[in-house]
């Protein structure tokens, strides 16, 4: 089944994804799919090591290389420290690693954890920043459950990753296990832009473009379209903002980038 809105969703639908009501009805969205909630994570390993080797350059290509600017504004907002402990889930191949391990440096450690070892290996053996690459350690495993201690992270994070775990809050509940109290937690991803004719913009863009895109310079249609349907599946920034309190994390705040195409949260497990 195909769900007849191609749009951003509402209210109701975006709280669909929500854990219960996805173990309540025993189903997912795979973007704008509706699907069994056991097939969700066998699709998104099938959509991603389809493109694994091209997952960084389309990023650059279809964000304009805006993705690296987002991505340093979330490592700072974060606020690490050297000699850190940090927990990169759902880490893909590694971009938000390695800028934690810059930060952290020597006496730090960063931890990359994702479902997807396609993903992970074509990351650790890109020649840019290599050496920070093989400092990371890196971790498979599915996020909803994550195979680490409790309280023995400094700062957790999550980038463009969240949206592709079936329960979404038990991923977010996982983080805020690991870390330590007090430690910092970030969540950088994808949401609705503010202003409505650069809203309309964007939809032409994802809708239209970028699918071509896709399938011209990664082989892949479906892959590209499936990206900007779960983008509008995703809770907006205060409904994330109200999921995460409810979790545990205090002081949580956001900043929208590039009038919110992209938005980072932030908050401290008490």
């Amino acid at each position: 089944m195909v769900l007849k809105e191609k749009g951003w969703s509402d209210e109701n639908t975006r709280r669909a994804q929500l854990d219960k009501p996805v173990i309540e009805k025993q189903a997912a969205c795979f973007g704008f799919e509706a699907i069994a909630e056991d097939e969700k994570s066998g699709k998104v390993l099938t959509h991603f090591n389809s493109v694994a080797e091209k997952y960084d350059i389309m990023n650059t290509i279809l964000s304009f290389g805006t993705h690296y600017i987002w991505k340093h504004i979330a490592i700072k907002m974060l606020g690490l420290k050297p000699g850190q402990k940090v927990l990169d889930v759902c880490g893909g191949t590694g971009d938000m690693s390695v800028m934690a391990a810059k930060v952290v440096g020597p006496a730090g450690r960063v931890t990359l954890f994702d479902i997807n070892r396609e993903m992970m290996t074509t990351g650790r053996a890109k020649s840019t920043n290599a050496h920070f690459r093989q400092k990371v350690a890196y971790v498979q495993g599915n996020a909803e459950k994550i195979a680490l201690a409790d309280n023995s992270f400094d700062a957790a994070m999550v980038s463009f990753g969240i949206r592709n775990v079936t329960h979404m809050q038990a991923g977010f509940m996982e983080m805020h296990r690991v870390l330590k109290p007090g430690g910092r937690f970030l969540c950088l991803e994808f949401s609705k832009p503010v202003t409505p004719w650069f809203c309309r913009l964007y939809d032409f863009y994802s809708f239209q473009i970028m699918p071509i895109i896709g399938q011209l310079l990664a082989g892949s249609r479906k892959a590209y379209t499936y990206l900007p349907e779960s983008i509008r599946m995703f809770p907006l920034p205060p409904e994330l903002a109200d999921i995460l309190t409810e979790i545990g994390f205090r002081d949580v705040e956001y900043r929208y980038l590039t009038n919110g195409i992209a938005v980072a949260h932030v908050g401290t497990k008490k």
